[in-house]
């Protein structure tokens, strides 16, 4: 039975490209399992499915190595455990050499070779994960050192504030009825009544 894994690292990303190249095989939908988070861990609900669902004698397909993951360690594991414990090939479109396929157990040096260019690749797609993060990280700090503000922008406290948390704390309305008079969150109004002397 052929299984295809998509991933992408987010919500907004799209996987049209990923759905395009497992078309040339002839996998059902229902054996497509598509995560959409970080390739950081294999913490993944469809990822973890699949594995599941796997059998002896099967076919997982991916377009690349870094869409199965991006942690060195991790990738490595997974392999093994596909390979050599579950007994499933996998098949790295991208990447003809990583084609468990067209290893038999006599050709020693093609399983050497892939064995080789799974490494490298995993250690690939690491160093590519650190380096997003780095990059993120030095764009945050870039964007804050021009003024940019992240998250949502602070709320003005209303004038009447004051008089509603007197009636909080005299208990004549409680902090659920505080806020909606505010038109705040509940838990604003409380942060408010700690912060705000």
């Amino acid at each position: 039975m052929n299984y295809g894994y998509i991933r992408v690292s987010s919500k907004d990303q799209c996987e049209d490209r990923q759905w395009l190249a497992l078309k040339q095989f002839d996998i059902p939908r229902k054996n497509i399992y598509v995560d959409k988070v970080s390739g950081k861990n294999f913490d993944r609900p469809q990822y973890n499915r699949l594995v599941k669902k796997l059998r002896k004698g099967d076919v997982l397909i991916v377009l690349s190595i870094d869409r199965l993951g991006r942690n060195y360690d991790e990738i490595q594991n997974q392999w093994r455990i596909i390979t050599k414990v579950k007994q499933v090939d996998i098949v790295v479109l991208d990447m003809p050499l990583l084609d468990t396929r067209k290893k038999g157990d006599q050709d020693l040096t093609g399983t050497f070779i892939a064995n080789m260019v799974l490494q490298i690749l995993a250690y690939v797609a690491q160093i590519e994960r650190e380096n997003i993060k780095q990059r993120q990280k030095e764009g945050i700090y870039a964007a804050k050192s021009r003024g940019v503000i992240f998250g949502r922008p602070k709320k003005d406290v209303p004038q009447n504030f004051k008089e509603i948390k007197n009636q909080w704390l005299q208990n004549q309305i409680t902090s659920r009825q505080a806020a909606k008079a505010l038109g705040i969150a509940q838990s604003t109004f409380l942060r408010w009544v700690q912060e705000i002397v």
